[in-house]
């Protein structure tokens, strides 16, 4: 197998480890998984409480109108608080709602668990090569977080 073979490879498995995990996730959480948009704008608003709109939308390289929907629907799933800027009230605030913390966590712990229990059933060797390459996989989305 090529280098660029071996690359896309990487990505595949990568792209499909994480679909697995937030569907059999959701699954043992007995909820249906929420849309990857809406996932990825919880993600950030619990990164950056007060976060805006117009902010997130720049974040997440996506048009002002696409994150106002997803606020809306976040909004009326009790999942997301929006709130106006006192300084600037043009300037709607994000912060996530308790109920969104406590189902993120519970994803979390239910994600967790599946990657202890596969990791469990790995021989000790494939297994320690994993956690090894924790570090280096941080070091990988931290140089494409910095890519325009």
């Amino acid at each position: 197998m090529s280098s660029e073979e071996a690359t896309a490879r990487f990505g595949a498995v990568v792209g499909e480890l994480h679909r697995l995990l937030r569907r059999v996730a959701a699954g043992r959480a007995n909820r249906i998984a929420l849309p990857e948009a809406q996932v990825e704008l919880l993600l950030l608003v619990r990164a950056e409480p007060g976060i805006s709109g117009r902010e997130a939308a720049r974040r997440l390289a996506t048009a002002p109108n696409t994150v106002s929907t997803l606020v809306r629907h976040l909004t009326d799933a009790g999942l997301l608080e929006r709130d106006r800027d006192p300084a600037d009230r043009r300037v709607v605030r994000l912060r996530l709602t308790a109920a969104a913390r406590a189902r993120m966590a519970d994803h979390e712990a239910h994600r967790t668990a599946l990657l202890t229990e596969a990791l469990a059933a790995l021989d000790p060797a494939a297994r320690a090569a994993l956690l090894a390459a924790v570090p280096h996989l941080d070091a990988l989305l931290a140089a494409l977080r910095r890519r325009p």
